[in-house]
């Protein structure tokens, strides 16, 4: 394409499966994209990694392949954004660059064992008031903690100040702008939420925390706003501003424009996480949700978010195809559950790694129920689908217990969006409108947003808000007696995953 005068921010969105660049221009459409897959690393039963030098690697091809996608120069992007997995933690070598260990990914459930003797008598509610998280092995500070107990000579390194932590965001930033040549280390407000180790009024590191997970504060990075300069790059993107960083859930609401109280969207990814806007105030959740920094800009006061987390989503898709072979490729799953018309009396439960919210039950393991003869691999393909659905129900009645507030409607985002059938089942079991945007991809939108506001692209977010526009919408067609049957037969089926796993700690969140 010509390049124009037109103003273009790109994004960086490192996820959990692959690392990928848009470029948008001023009216937040996508000019190119770029995209890679990065290795999945399983070396125990619940063990999840990745190496974090071949993210980097694969950041830095899918950002040279967008530009060139693009046909621009990378003196003419005003600003780099940054989204990322969230809670994947590394620890490196601040001389060398390199990271001491594989990153520990978010799913990683090794940390199990050590978040229940961190809760001592009081469990798993310790540190819930400060961070507004419960003690789960989800979080990054006990895979810190793991970390320096378990690489050998890491503890003493790491407070003799030779090591770096960070979540993805941190790791990518710092690289961007040098790395061992003067990279800048530090993180937002939105992933230092999610460490457990913030405190959500200070938006600083709670030294009280440090000292009972014995984590020395000489690794952790400064925390900074969502949305402003954090240093510039160098090396292929020389000389660009690098403007924001909000973990990809917070990204996706900022994308989403989920600028009021009370708006809310939810992500169909690998996982799928729904938040929904509190505004300047933390609100606490007593039905199983988190409490997070949705996002800061600059100097302003930050947006707090509930979140609920539901680990398994996308991936129970993936399960189906790759592990059970019943399909070949992820789309296929929507036309075999459309070919019945219901789900046959079978439910399966995805507690892989456990189950996140409203439950926090890492002693629960998957389950299939409702089992009989009647039963076809299309009906389990429907169950599959509705999986998703039926945990989203459980996280907006949450949400609605703890902050009073009534979803209007659901504006949803991410791959699984393009499924028809799964959108039009989670409008029938939540009873309102789910609204897709023409522009999908809102997680790198956010970013992108977050960092042209820093650098002048945008001027407010009542500028945003003019770029949202709707793509399709599904309305709910279920009759309620039905959708509460259906329900009350998935919480059923929810309880027949706990404890299974009888080493792990069983404890409501």
């Amino acid at each position: 394409m010509e390049a124009t005068t037109d103003k273009y921010v790109a994004a960086i969105d490192q996820g959990t499966t692959s690392s990928r660049c848009i470029i948008f221009n001023h009216d937040g459409a996508i000019v190119a994209v770029d995209q890679r897959e990065h290795r999945q690393i399983f070396p125990k039963p619940g063990w999840v990694e990745h190496d974090a030098t071949e993210i980097w690697s694969k950041v830095q091809a899918v950002v040279a392949g967008a530009v060139a996608k693009a046909g621009l120069r990378p003196e003419q992007l005003s600003a780099l954004g940054i989204t990322n997995q969230r809670e994947t933690t590394v620890l490196w070598d601040r001389a060398t660059g390199k990271p001491v260990h594989n990153a520990v990914v978010w799913q990683d459930t090794r940390t199990a064992a050590l978040c229940k003797e961190l809760g001592g008598e009081i469990g798993q509610d310790r540190f819930r008031d400060i961070t507004g998280l419960p003690l789960a092995s989800y979080f990054s500070g006990p895979k810190a903690v793991w970390l320096l107990d378990n690489v050998p000579g890491l503890r003493r390194r790491a407070e003799n100040g030779e090591i770096a932590f960070g979540t993805i965001d941190s790791w990518l930033i710092w690289n961007l702008t040098g790395g061992i040549d003067g990279g800048v280390h530090v993180t937002d407000v939105t992933n230092a939420s999610r460490t457990l180790l913030m405190n959500l009024e200070t938006l600083q590191w709670d030294q009280a925390i440090l000292d009972a997970m014995n984590l020395p504060a000489a690794i952790l990075p400064e925390i900074k706003s969502s949305s402003e300069v954090y240093g510039t790059a160098v090396g292929q993107l020389g000389g660009v501003p690098v403007a924001s960083a909000l973990g990809d859930q917070q990204s996706a609401i900022f994308g989403q424009t989920c600028f009021g109280v009370g708006e809310a969207k939810n992500t169909y990814g690998t996982g799928s996480f729904l938040l929904l806007n509190t505004g300047n105030r933390p609100v606490a959740s007593k039905n199983g949700l988190i409490t997070t920094v949705g996002y800061q800009l600059g100097g302003q006061q930050p947006v707090y978010c509930l979140e609920g987390s539901i680990a398994i989503t996308g991936a129970l898709v993936q399960w189906f195809r790759d592990q059970l072979g019943i399909i070949k490729s992820a789309d296929e799953i929507e036309t075999l559950a459309a070919s019945v018309s219901d789900n046959g009396g079978a439910y399966i439960v995805p507690a892989f790694s456990g189950l996140y919210a409203p439950y926090w039950r890492s002693d629960a393991r998957g389950v299939v129920t409702g089992l009989t003869r009647y039963v076809t691999k299309a009906h389990l393909a429907r169950a599959v689908l509705e999986a998703t659905s039926w945990q989203t129900r459980e996280v907006v009645d949450a949400m609605y217990e703890d902050s009073g507030v009534r979803i209007t409607a659901l504006k949803v985002d991410g791959g699984m969006t393009v499924n028809n059938l799964l959108m039009q089942h989670q409008a029938d079991v939540i009873g309102v409108p789910v609204i897709r945007p023409v522009v999908a991809e809102t997680t790198c939108l956010g970013a992108a947003y977050a960092a042209g506001l820093a650098t002048g692209v945008w001027q407010d977010l009542e500028e945003l808000k003019a770029h949202w526009k709707r793509d399709t919408e599904w309305t709910p067609r279920m009759g309620a007696e039905e959708r509460e049957r259906e329900y009350g037969n998935w919480r059923r089926a929810v309880e027949r995953s706990f404890g299974w796993e009888q080493d792990a700690p069983a404890a409501d969140a």
